[in-house]
């Protein structure tokens, strides 16, 4: 298929996604409303973080900041503007966030990246907790106007498609290319004229953006909200956990991951904790050494090359134990040995 085909079917599996979606509400349980809210924020997160971190290879640990800045910015706002204006400037306030981080530390790679994001998200975070303790002598903030729950299920539903149609676009645009070009080789892409720096810091508070009008919708969810709640770390690892478990540098890959991991959230977290921690590291695990691309690059060969690998596995096994393999290279030594007198 060319461009336009694989643009017009990616169109076509969000639009049908996002009806099946619409749907839900009129005819599911409370539990799995509550399941797919929890699944429609990882993607929307996921698929952010894979737009920018899956294309440039930058690891950002920073997507809690950006949640709990637009989660907050909604708890202190919502009570003098509209849902939509809360959740639009918690947007903006991350990215303005996002703006002013990248610009202090995206000139570093791997490693050295990672962990200063991570110690800005820390850093947000106590200095949230020190300002609620010392400045307002509380330690959490209590939401007094809270929408219904099909408002807050079609908003996030909104931002998650519009998140993945984000994802669609760029990735086609020159900034999505030039993004590709850094993850590639950003010295050379330099050479070829591209403002790795700009490209850089706008995509890191495109992700911000999402991240925080993500948090301010989702902070009505708990009707109370303190530092520990919504800067939680959990929330950034699991992000980049589902995004490179279902393969950051493809466009389904964090939707597929995001929906497999929700499932085991709800119904593994709250009753076996500690197995649904394991699950986590268990696909990590499994997806470094088996499965590379992430879930997304799941094809007919892939389970036709396990098969192959498990048959010759076993056989090779099989001839230890029965003492084949011994036998065979004492074999091959004696006609070593022989051809080696003539």
């Amino acid at each position: 298929m060319n461009s336009r085909q694989f643009l017009i079917r990616d169109l076509l599996v969000l639009f049908g996604l996002t009806g099946w979606a619409l749907a839900l509400p009129s005819f599911a349980s409370e539990f799995a409303v509550s399941m797919a809210l929890t699944c429609l924020m990882y993607i929307a997160l996921s698929s952010s973080w894979a737009l920018f971190c899956g294309t440039t290879r930058y690891l950002s640990l920073a997507t809690s900041a950006f949640f709990g800045i637009g989660a907050y910015t909604s708890a202190i706002l919502l009570e003098q503007l509209s849902w939509m204006q809360a959740i639009a400037l918690g947007s903006l306030i991350a990215a303005a966030v996002a703006v002013v981080m990248g610009a202090a530390v995206l000139h570093l790679r791997g490693t050295y990246f990672a962990v200063l994001t991570f110690g800005m998200t820390e850093l947000i975070r106590h200095a949230i907790s020190y300002f609620e303790k010392s400045v307002t002598g509380t330690v959490g903030r209590v939401l007094m106007v809270v929408p219904e729950r099909d408002t807050i299920y079609f908003t996030v539903l909104a931002l998650a498609v519009i998140t993945v149609a984000l994802s669609i676009t760029i990735r086609r645009t020159r900034f999505g290319l030039a993004m590709l070009g850094i993850g590639a080789d950003e010295q050379r892409a330099q050479t070829l004229g591209v403002n790795t720096r700009w490209i850089k810091i706008a995509g890191f508070a495109l992700t911000a953006a999402v991240a925080g009008a993500v948090g301010s919708a989702m902070s009505v969810r708990w009707t109370y909200i303190d530092p520990h709640t919504v800067f939680n770390p959990f929330i950034g690892f699991q992000t980049v956990l589902i995004a490179l478990i279902g393969g950051a540098a493809t466009l389904w890959g964090p939707l597929i991951a995001a929906i497999v991991f929700s499932v085991l959230a709800e119904t593994l977290r709250l009753q076996l904790p500690q197995i649904y921690m394991m699950s986590l590291g268990l696909l990590l695990i499994l997806s470094v050494l088996y499965l590379p691309g992430g879930l997304a690059s799941l094809r007919t060969e892939t389970f036709r090359g396990w098969r192959d690998g498990a048959k010759a596995w076993w056989q090779e096994t099989r001839d230890d134990l029965s003492g084949e393999t011994k036998r065979r290279k004492q074999l091959e030594k004696s006609l070593r040995e022989r051809r080696d007198v003539f």
